[in-house]
């Protein structure tokens, strides 16, 4: 089954309600017509209900998504309380009652904190740090995580792989690499994938040396020692994780190499050039990114997406709520 049909077949049924802080942006509205038609996830949209309701009627839509208005919100006092609480001294409540008028994104973080929304898709119009900024104050990491990370679903065909980090961390430590390729392979499974992880390199099994190889070598070690359940191998060149003739000579006896559908790369640098080398080059969509860590779903769409970007993050921030 194609990726986003079996997501949306692990949807039915759960009523996923997900907040779109930019509800009068075009590309949005128009990725909650697709949502409300093909699928049970209930868009919920931020802004003038009288805009969006006119635009979507002409649409063809008249129910299945919400609206509401933060300038006119019932329950905005009990958000503004939560808010002070939550910064603990770092927001007065003049502060708060700005920000959530002012910031679509702290409004709509804030309905994902105290659970009257599952998730929230924003960054069609704001930049990455204004989305996941707030994420980050207030819904905060899980148990046990020290930090979020960026993974692309890679796509074509059939063919589906998780590349990470490629978004968040500039240059991870060993201690933060294993975090994402522990926090990778939770994602990957969300899609369906049994992971095998390849922790990337310019070496394989000793062939370089340097800072970067130990790095990767530490991180490994650190992966295996936290979670022994995992497939994880490296360092790893990327032939030799990808190919498996190569695989066969570089790192005989390896379970991962020449095996391997989750791809952690040492730093940003190598992130982000390899998942648009793949998209460009390999024909591969690339879907996301899809924050890691988080208490509950937050997700950054980029300010270049169009209405089919958004219909697909969101359906994989839904997907994240339900399997949390």
């Amino acid at each position: 089954m194609e990726v986003f049909e079996s997501l949306k077949a692990n949807l039915v049924g759960k009523n996923a309600r997900i907040v779109l802080p930019e509800g009068e942006e075009p590309r949005i509205l128009q990725a909650t017509k697709r949502l409300v038609k093909e699928t049970e996830v209930i868009p919920v949209l931020l802004g003038n209900p009288e805009k969006i309701k006119i635009y979507l009627e002409i649409e063809g839509i008249e129910d299945g998504y919400e609206v509401i208005d933060p300038q006119h919100y019932d329950k905005f006092e009990e958000m503004v309380a939560a808010l002070v609480e939550r910064r603990k001294g770092k927001m007065s409540e003049e502060d708060a009652r700005k920000v959530l008028i002012e910031d679509v994104n702290y409004f709509g973080v804030m309905l994902v904190y105290l659970g009257l929304v599952d998730g929230m898709v924003s960054g069609a119009i704001h930049s990455t740090a204004s989305t996941v900024r707030p994420a980050l104050q207030i819904i905060k990491t899980r148990p046990n995580v020290t930090r979020t990370s960026g993974a692309f679903l890679m796509v074509r065909g059939t063919e589906r792989y998780l590349f990470g980090d490629c978004a968040i961390n500039i240059n991870p430590d060993a201690e933060a690499l294993a975090e994402i390729a522990i926090n990778s392979a939770i994602t990957a499974k969300m899609f369906g994938i049994e992971p095998k992880i390849a922790m990337l390199s310019y070496s394989t099994k000793g062939s370089g040396f340097g800072e970067s190889v130990d790095k990767v070598v530490e991180a490994t070690k650190i992966a295996h020692d936290l979670r022994p359940d995992l497939e994880i191998d490296g360092e790893l060149q990327f032939d030799a994780a990808f190919v498996p003739e190569t695989a066969a000579l570089k790192a005989p006896g390896s379970t991962v190499a020449g095996q391997a559908n989750v791809f952690i790369f040492p730093g940003i640098e190598a992130g982000n050039i390899g998942y648009k080398m793949a998209e460009r080059l390999g024909g591969f969509a690339a879907v996301g990114p899809v924050l890691q860590g988080l208490n509950k779903p937050v997700n950054d769409l980029s300010r270049g997406c169009n209405a089919d970007d958004v219909y697909k993050l969101t359906l994989i921030t839904a997907a994240q709520a339900v399997h949390q």
